[in-house]
């Protein structure tokens, strides 16, 4: 692979001491999925990145970044030695960010950051050479990881900027000095380190406080909050292009169909008509593809092709993928859908995973109950300081549960929403995922559209992968073999 870092570059931009020249073609801060020629960073987090740096070279390991030899590395092992592992690597992100000509864009928001950076790299992607965070790395430590992997001849880059707390956001705005800055939405999230969701979104805006000169901000036109968008966009001196389906809205949507799995959109491009359509389910992926779009025009792309690369995005697992299970090898229309939308959770997002189960049409006639049904199997969110018991209630007053035939609630906070629920709709209600997996069986049948949702360190991943994996091992369901019963869609 091509070069990207020297160990003298390193060193200069550090000031850290070289104990063997070296050249580096990425960087990686776990040894256990790092590419041979990597520079491995020891960080130091919830374990010390010190440990590790042994098995790193004997992976493959170009050099280490570290603040001491650790115990166990040979006395001429290739080592750049810092004060500050952590500081040195935002100094090596802030390199990696001056030396390219790069087009930069920073996304940020309540929900939809991850699905929205992706949208981006689709978009670019047709129209050159593309850098983009892996997963959600977008914090203090993710934000210079990435730029510190961008290669100097990155056409664009899409940096993903999140945060847990006031004050996280400008530092990192200002280390991506973008040409463009997107905010989602700006919701109900990590209200336990805010008073409001106004305080939230002065957090959010401060994304504009990195932009460079000239820079532009692509704003969602539909908040109550969206005059303090607007107004820190006028303090700071910067154009901003509001987006949604607000009239005043220049880039506008109009409809959105949801088709399947696909969602087609008309929308309208400051006064143009633009059609476009998104490879998953749910209004709220049609109007941050427009938002990518937007984007997109800002940046002085060709807007003949950006609507067609951006129809060949997905949503990555966990973010409201759908996928089909099979639940008899031998009778093929015996088979469930699944929506894996068990990252993350706030408020804002689950209602827009909600909307988009009640909007699918389950297949009647073809497991033991006459009509399929719409399941949904939620768990806690997280980080929503005293309004959280609140917030998961009065989830049982959203509309799209009309038309859920049964809500399973996991975790603590989702008994909240259990006692809410009308005893029609009222499922399961466990402590945590891995008592839902023995019931499982029971929950689902052929016909049904299942949607998993919550936040991410409530491990409903095992739930998904339990649901995927009904089909083998002989566990089958099998159609009826009497009369079925009907149940509301």
């Amino acid at each position: 692979m091509a070069a990207l870092w020297s160990s003298g570059a390193i060193a200069a931009v550090t000031g850290g001491q070289v104990t063997r020249d070296f050249t580096a073609s990425g960087v990686a801060i776990d040894s256990r999925t790092l590419t041979p020629g990597d520079l491995f960073v020891a960080l130091t987090d919830q374990r010390d990145g010190h440990d590790f740096v042994a098995a790193a070279l004997a992976r493959g390991a170009a050099g280490a970044l570290v603040s001491r030899r650790p115990d166990g590395v040979d006395a001429d092992a290739p080592l750049i030695i810092v004060p500050d592992v952590m500081a040195a690597l935002t100094t090596l992100g802030r390199a990696g960010r001056a030396r390219s000509r790069a087009r930069v864009v920073a996304v940020t928001g309540s929900v939809g950051k991850t699905s929205t950076k992706e949208m981006l790299r689709a978009v670019l992607g047709g129209q050159g050479a593309v850098h983009a965070a892996e997963a959600s790395y977008n914090n203090h430590w993710g934000v210079p990881l990435t730029l510190a992997r961008m290669p100097p001849d990155t056409d664009f880059a899409v940096i993903e900027i999140g945060m847990n707390h006031p004050g996280e956001i400008a530092p990192l705005a200002r280390l991506a000095r973008p040409d463009v800055a997107l905010i989602t939405t700006v919701g109900a999230a990590h209200l336990g380190a805010f008073d409001d969701v106004a305080a939230i979104a002065a957090e959010k805006a401060a994304i504009m406080d990195g932009l460079r000169p000239g820079g532009r901000a692509i704003l969602p036109a539909d908040l109550a909050v969206t005059p303090i968008l607007v107004a820190r966009a006028r303090a700071l001196g910067v154009s901003c292009t509001l987006y949604g389906t607000d009239d005043a809205a220049p880039w506008r949507l109009i409809r959105a169909q949801l088709t399947g799995d696909v969602t087609v959109v008309e929308a309208l491009a400051d006064g143009a008509p633009l059609l476009y359509r998104v490879q998953s389910a749910g209004r709220h992926f049609a109007l941050n593809g427009l938002g990518a779009l937007a984007t997109a025009a800002a940046l002085g792309c060709d807007m003949g092709l950006a609507p067609a690369d951006l129809g060949h995005w997905q949503p990555p697992g966990g973010r409201g993928r759908r996928s089909r299970v099979p639940l008899d090898p031998v009778l093929h229309d015996l088979h469930f859908d699944l929506i894996d939308d068990a990252y993350n959770a706030n408020p804002l997002s689950m209602a827009a995973a909600l909307d988009v189960l009640a909007a699918l049409t389950p297949e009647d006639g073809v497991g033991r109950v006459a009509r399929g049904r719409r399941i949904a199997i939620l768990g806690d969110m997280l980080e929503l300081g005293d309004a959280a018991a609140g917030l998961h209630a009065d989830i049982a007053r959203h509309p799209a549960l009309a038309g859920i035939k049964a809500v399973h609630c996991v975790g603590p906070l989702m008994r909240h929403l259990w006692q809410a629920l009308p005893q029609a709709r009222r499922g399961e209600w466990v402590a945590s995922a891995a008592e839902l997996l023995p019931r499982l069986h029971g929950l689902v049948d052929a016909g049904d559209i299942v949607l998993v949702k919550g936040s991410k360190s409530m491990g409903l991943e095992v739930v998904v992968d339990a649901l995927g994996r009904l089909g083998q091992g002989g566990g089958r369901l099998s159609k009826r073999a009497g009369p079925g019963h009907e149940g509301a869609g």
